[in-house]
């Protein structure tokens, strides 16, 4: 018998956000599922581990006798404490969200979802992050059939070395499409919101704004906005500039030539 692919679920906004559950809606029967999430919501801390506490590791009760766990820490703590301790197998393909909020542009530099997802690639694992436009009220029925064919077309045809897919589905009723794009240059950036502390000192809520930028007509946040499914295909095997590494070489190594 040929065994199923093994598949590990991850997210960043915590084992009990409802986009979690409906990513496994889509991927339980394609594969043997692990789940292995934050025990709280870990929104935007990118790649982050936890180094100034202990992580605590407890099992979940999931539907199929699913096996789950908790991890009391970010979502690329999840994935090394799932390499490391929990799982007896290396998965074949790790499979992020689906994230509450768009994950387009420059925000997967931030991103929970996408941070976890780069852990695993950065250790020869593929990976794909799944996030909806819809902050408020996203419609993650919509994404199931659409993540069960992505996912499957990755365990057959999976991504080069070092590649991950960062995937968005807009906010509308009907997606207009699927667009495999680049990445755009928008992302959140701060909207501070002072406040005065009872003991006479100002304080901040750093909020977010969207930073807009001039974004090119394949980028992922433009076909976003026009209704499409958006797949983006990052690279993080090796990020030298090679164009600088070249030029400058004999400048900086003749510093401190005798």
């Amino acid at each position: 018998m040929t065994q199923k692919p093994r598949i590990l679920i991850i997210n960043d906004d915590g084992i009990h956000a409802p986009g979690l559950k409906h990513l496994w809606n889509a991927v339980a029967d394609i594969g043997d599922v692990s789940i292995i999430a934050p025990a709280s919501e870990k929104s935007g801390v990118g790649l982050s581990i936890t180094i100034y506490s202990p992580l605590h590791v407890e099992p979940v009760v999931w539907e199929k006798t699913t096996p789950a766990w908790k991890v009391t820490g970010t979502p690329a703590d999840c994935v090394r404490l799932a390499l490391s301790v929990i799982l007896k197998e290396k998965p074949d393909l790790i499979v992020s969200g689906i994230n509450k909020g768009s994950n387009a542009g420059r925000t997967t530099f931030f991103s929970g979802t996408v941070g976890g997802v780069i852990e695993g690639v950065l250790r020869g694992i593929p990976g794909v992050a799944f996030s909806c436009e819809d902050f408020q009220n996203p419609d993650y029925a919509q994404t199931e059939k659409h993540i069960s064919q992505i996912v499957k077309h990755l365990l057959e045809h999976p991504t080069t070395k070092g590649t991950f897919l960062n995937i968005n589905f807009p906010n509308t009723k009907e997606f207009k499409g699927f667009k495999l794009a680049r990445q755009g240059r928008g992302y959140w950036i701060e909207d501070p919101d002072a406040r005065e502390h009872p003991d006479g000192y100002t304080y901040y809520w750093l909020g977010g704004q969207w930073g807009h930028h001039e974004e090119a007509e394949e980028s992922d946040v433009k076909l976003l906005s026009e209704g499409y499914v958006t797949a983006v295909p990052i690279h993080v095997e090796e990020m030298t500039d090679h164009t600088f590494l070249n030029s400058r070489k004999h400048f900086f190594e003749g510093l401190f030539s005798p």
